[in-house]
């Protein structure tokens, strides 16, 4: 009888100790700009009452929420004639409660809700977890992916969104990635609805045109009237979803256009804002204002944010916005927030294919000490605890084994350095150490060995 190979659900990894290694590259990046700027950690559970995610992301998101099985005998108690094709839809929330999260922000808001008598606002927080999507998976695409979120809750002030943008600078410059920060307002968005006659459908109207970069103007087109959308109203939105120029001339522009419309020019002088604030703040990487980015998230009330790498055919990589209303869901009006989601999948991605990673980032272990057995295997304990003191991730290779075998293990583990003390380097109170990458080997003395790894 054979035996079945084991595997993994389609759109997971398994992730080796390099990829980890560089993983942690990333997480660690992000969370000392984070902390930089003053945000603070949380964790929520991985899985959420399904009254808190549903609805929250639209009717395409809700398809995407995977459910979690009530525990127990779930299908007591359901009716035979419900347990169908036909009546599958109608005993999905009588068998299932819960959902995995969708995303980190919908959690934040529950948490804020129910933590606000322990929270002093304005409150700034970073999750690093990862979430789920019951999404088809392909390149950049997963099922479940880490998201690495910063939000402030409790200020309605412009400044949190440019700190956001000069966040997303600094990361992406630490990482070495080349982007460009799109940015929207949901405000002109609606404006943009309004104008056209179909305020109503401000929803359906962004969904469509969100995607305008993936499958053209003529497919957003046909979606519009196949949402509801009048030939005439679509005849009006071209123009504005093909604005081009600088953002200034395009905010000149798309001011005219709605000049009639309150919410849109008040959307209008937000972005304004946002790009004087951020030139004040010395934002380094190119923004460009992108009428036709919606993110297709039913909660975003003001600025909208996405990220794309330059030099990488990728989507987006990060990507936020503000919030005014969601914590009014939970019971909390009033409390108005903006945050920026950083997708460390797509990002691994963009690094990996561009070589952006740094060479120590291979390994976790920067030195091995040969093994010899006896006295010398006594030293190299000993020094290797002086170098770990230090600070210098070490190892001493467990076995008193053949040096060729210890070798080729500190090869694979791409360690950068080994040490070698046998019986005459013991007996001259010296030790050689052995440059992996360059293949230079020196003599020099274990209280040199310190200043010679970190050099």
């Amino acid at each position: 009888m054979s035996i079945q190979k084991p595997s993994i659900p389609k759109g997971t990894r398994d992730f080796s100790p390099v990829e980890m290694n560089r993983r942690n590259y990333i997480f660690s990046t992000i969370r000392q700009v984070f902390e930089r700027f003053g945000y603070q950690p949380i964790e929520t559970p991985a899985m959420e009452n399904l009254s808190t995610l549903l609805g929250k992301y639209g009717e395409e998101g809700d398809k995407l929420l995977f459910r979690i099985l009530n525990s127990g005998d779930f299908l007591s108690g359901i009716p035979s004639e419900d347990l169908t094709d036909s009546g599958s839809a109608k005993i999905a929330t009588k068998i299932s409660d819960k959902g995995l999260r969708y995303d980190l922000t919908v959690p934040f808001a529950r948490y804020v809700v129910q933590h606000r008598n322990e929270i002093n606002f304005p409150f700034k927080r970073y999750q690093l977890q990862p979430v789920w999507r019951a999404d088809r998976p392909q390149k950049g695409r997963y099922r479940e992916f880490y998201q690495c979120d910063a939000d402030v809750v409790g200020s309605d002030a412009l400044i949190n969104e440019a700190e956001l943008l000069l966040m997303t600078d600094k990361i992406f410059k630490s990482l070495g990635i080349g982007i460009v920060i799109k940015l929207n307002n949901r405000k002109i968005l609606s404006g943009i609805a309004e104008i056209i006659g179909h305020a109503d459908k401000i929803t359906d109207i962004t969904v469509a045109i969100d995607k305008l970069d993936k499958i053209g103007t003529d497919k957003v087109n046909e979606e519009l009237a196949e949402r509801g959308i009048d030939a005439a109203a679509i005849a009006k939105l071209q123009p504005i979803i093909n604005l081009a120029g600088t953002n200034d001339e395009k905010l000149n522009q798309i001011a005219g256009v709605l000049a009639a419309s309150a919410e849109g020019l008040k959307g209008i002088a937000e972005i304004s804002e946002i790009l004087s604030l951020a030139r004040t703040m010395e934002v380094e990487c190119k923004i460009e204002l992108d009428l036709t980015l919606a993110r297709g998230l039913n909660y975003y009330t003001g600025a909208i944010i996405e990220v794309k790498a330059l030099d990488v055919a990728m989507g987006s990589i990060c990507g936020g916005g503000r919030y005014d209303n969601l914590t009014g869901i939970f019971g909390l009006p009033g409390i108005s927030g903006v945050g920026i989601s950083f997708g460390a999948d797509r990002i691994y991605d963009v690094m990996n294919e561009s070589n952006l990673f740094p060479p120590e980032t291979a390994s976790s272990t920067r030195v091995l000490f040969v093994n010899f057995g006896g006295e010398e295997e006594a030293l190299c304990l000993k020094y290797a605890a002086s170098l770990r003191l230090n600070g210098i991730n070490t190892e001493v290779f467990p076995d008193n084994t053949k040096i060729k075998k210890q070798f080729s293990y500190a090869d694979s583990k791409k360690i950068p350095f080994v040490v070698i003390i046998g019986e005459s380097e013991r007996l001259e109170g010296e030790c050689l150490l052995k440059n992996m990458k360059s293949g230079d080997q020196l003599t020099t003395t274990p209280d040199q060995l310190l200043k010679l790894i970190q050099a």
